[in-house]
């Protein structure tokens, strides 16, 4: 007969070990030490434990995941790259191919629409300089948005013309009247101030009028157009502005 081993009564013979928590573990090992201590003092041989150290496996606590009391039933939107963002002054501006230097304008909105003016140039904000000029229908030298106005085939050669460098975006700056009322002297005044052309704005609409007005009288049908940019643009009942060639 095969020899009897001598193992505990709860536990199995088996291939694998069993795997033992690490508490149990270190209560064993602690309690062998206290054994071969006095086994040590009477010089005997020292006593094996059940988990030789170094071979046992201990099993590692892992912490369940618990299913959580709310959730997100929606994924949240995430974000996109999006491109830096440019100044709006350093937009390229994209003006229409009808609107050369010199072309008669069509005004189709603001205190002067109606009316038909003189182009002169794009400026750096892509707003269109116009000028009546001003002794023919009283439209003076001011910006004018390229969608509120139409660009005929009626041109004037503008090839000598010479504007000052001053007439930019910032030459049309809008001058701030009110003032500031934080002082007593101020509150109980009760004047109003109204705004007045500079004299420098005078300058410069003479200068430009007399180079245009000179370069329509170089233009083939020069008494037309004088009468021309006098008289307002109109439609009747049974114009229709999609059919006309302008």
């Amino acid at each position: 007969m095969s020899e009897v081993g001598t193992v505990g009564p709860r536990a199995h013979r088996a291939a694998k070990r069993r795997v033992v928590s690490g508490k149990r573990y270190l209560e064993h090992k602690k309690f062998i030490q206290r054994i071969n201590r006095r086994l040590k003092a009477k010089n005997e041989p020292r006593a094996k434990g059940r988990y030789p150290v170094g071979k046992a496996k201990v099993k590692e606590e892992v912490a369940k995941k618990r299913f959580p009391r709310s959730f997100t039933t929606q994924q949240g939107k995430s974000k996109l790259r999006l491109r830096k963002a440019k100044c709006f002054s350093d937009h390229k501006r994209r003006i229409r191919p009808g609107f050369v230097p010199g072309t008669v304008l069509i005004l189709l909105a603001g205190p002067h629409k109606g009316k038909r003016v003189v182009f002169l140039k794009a400026l750096r904000s892509g707003l269109l300089l116009v000028t009546g000029p001003f002794k023919y229908n009283g439209v003076p030298l001011r910006r004018i948005n390229q969608r509120y106005a139409i660009a005929t085939q009626t041109r004037i050669d503008l090839s000598g013309i010479e504007i000052p460098k001053r007439v930019t975006d910032e030459y049309f700056k809008r001058v701030d009247l009110k003032e500031d009322k934080r002082s007593v002297d101020k509150l109980l005044t009760d004047e109003v101030k109204k705004y007045s052309v500079s004299e420098e704005r005078k300058e410069d609409q003479k200068v430009i009028d007399s180079q245009v007005s000179a370069a329509m009288k170089k233009h083939p049908d020069s008494k037309l157009l004088h009468a021309y940019l006098r008289s307002l643009f109109s439609l009747g009942k049974r114009d229709y502005p999609h059919r006309m060639i302008f």
